[in-house]
């Protein structure tokens, strides 16, 4: 047994010309040194040669020294046999020479084929030996060849979706409220995490932009002109009209002396004040007498006024080309104004932090409607055949869209993974695996070659005798 000090896996760490700790020794055989370009372009597609793997290939060293042992066995038996046969031991000497020495041949050629598997048997350049190491590509290639047409293919997909029943499952799944109170905090985490990652200056520009661009190529004026029509029409304005009337005359009423200060004010100098006065006195009780007949009186002509005047404007609303031009450049120019474009802005962090706290509160109206949602859709797709024939026709069509798009993508992760693996490692990673139950086809194979030719023996002799 070797003694370095060191253990099994820093031994195997230095077979594959690495330090115990992982990174490359020092020497030709180390990572970035000359002829080791294969090693450092294996980056993320090599084996991680572990701890366990020489655990399992120290298993694989004692089988092999019991397969040898019996090779062993045998060879001396079939010495020790054809001594007395030679001898004039008798007739069973025969029997075991021949036995032994048909054991030795099948033990002989399965060690060939096992080792051939792996490395050449005696470091012999013999053809088709080594063939994991060397072959190791192609094999790749046509693993994923076979993946790609006995699992990829969109009928076996197709069929095994259909055989799940995703639909019901789903449904039976989601109708449990303890699973909808999950799927909806899940939703509410994945909603936070995506406002959380979004930028606020950028959101607020795509909104921006997108509001303005959607009222520049749409005209208003016509739909304002409807508006307004039909609220004409059902005397909807009367309403706005009467608190006008209400809210001025109240307005007079306190503000009596600014009114007649005002007309005063106005008046040219070379008049007497008295003069002045009684002026600005008639025309407030004048402008008070007919706001407050024009609040008391339905029928009053102001009102039937304001009527006609509001028709016609809906009217040119929708049909006077210089009205509509006047409304589109007054909209244009209100849209432009700084003050317009911050309100639309800020509009979207208002909407994310109505959305993150309600997304934060698990009795918001949000979440409570989410998770009722989730539970209606749970129970529909658990009792609704139709829903569910529905939901899993999706399902397969998209599953098979996948498969036979990118067949080939998902096959290639397979052929260049297994390209990107050292040979070596490749060889002894898989050795250390299946190499247990490898090295009892050589027992087997020493077992029945003794039995196959102690049969062949027997019954030559039993013809020739």
């Amino acid at each position: 047994m070797e003694r370095t000090g060191r253990t099994d896996p820093e031994r195997a760490a230095a077979e594959r010309g690495e330090e115990p700790g992982g990174a490359p020794a020092e020497g030709p055989g180390a990572l970035g040194a000359p002829g080791d370009g294969k090693r450092a372009a294996r980056g993320l597609g090599s084996f991680s040669y572990t701890a366990a793997d020489e655990e399992k290939l120290r298993g694989v060293r004692r089988m092999k020294a019991t397969a040898t042992g019996l090779l062993v066995l045998v060879a001396v038996v079939f010495a020790l046999a054809t001594w007395a046969k030679n001898s004039g031991a008798g007739g069973w000497a025969g029997y075991v020479a021949a036995a032994a020495e048909a054991g030795m041949v099948g033990a002989l050629a399965d060690w060939f084929a096992v080792t051939a598997l792996f490395r050449r048997p005696l470091g012999l350049p013999i053809p088709h030996t080594a063939i994991i190491a060397n072959k190791k590509d192609q094999l790749g290639a046509s693993l994923g060849a076979f993946v790609g047409e006995n699992f990829l293919s969109a009928d076996v997909v197709r069929g095994r979706l259909r055989a799940l029943g995703i639909g019901r499952r789903l449904g039976t799944w989601l109708a449990e409220p303890a699973h909808a109170d999950r799927v909806t905090a899940e939703l509410s985490t994945a909603l936070r995490g995506a406002l959380t990652v979004l930028r606020d200056s950028d959101v607020q520009a795509v909104v921006g932009e997108a509001i303005t661009r959607r009222a520049d190529a749409v005209e208003i004026a016509p739909g304002i002109g409807k508006t307004l029509d039909k609220v004409v029409a059902d005397g909807a304005h009367h309403r706005a009209v009467d608190l006008i009337c209400v809210r001025a005359h109240d307005w007079l009423v306190e503000h009596g002396d600014s009114v007649m200060d005002a007309v005063q004010g106005g008046a040219p100098g070379w008049t007497p004040r008295f003069v002045d006065r009684r002026i600005g006195d008639r025309v407030y009780k004048e402008l008070l007498r007919f706001i407050t007949e024009m609040r008391d009186m339905p029928s009053h002509p102001a009102r039937g006024a304001i009527d006609r005047f509001l028709r016609d404007f809906a009217s040119d609303l929708q049909s006077d080309t210089d009205t509509r031009a006047r409304v589109e450049r007054l909209k244009s120019e209100l849209l432009a104004r700084p003050e317009v474009q911050d309100i639309i802005a800020s509009a979207w962090s208002s909407v994310r932090a109505m959305i993150m706290s309600a997304a934060e509160d698990d009795r918001s109206e949000l979440r409570l409607r989410a998770r009722a949602s989730l539970l209606s859709l749970g129970a529909r797709l658990a009792t609704d055949e139709r829903l569910q024939g529905k939901l899993d026709g999706w399902i397969e069509e998209a599953a098979a869209y996948v498969v036979a798009t990118y067949r080939g993508e998902i096959t290639s992760l397979i052929s260049d993974t297994v390209a990107g693996w050292d040979a070596a490692d490749t060889s002894k990673k898989i050795e250390a695996h299946i190499g247990r139950d490898l090295q009892f086809i050589r027992i087997n194979g020493t077992v029945v070659g003794a039995l196959a030719g102690l049969l062949i023996y027997t019954v030559s002799h039993a013809l020739g005798g």
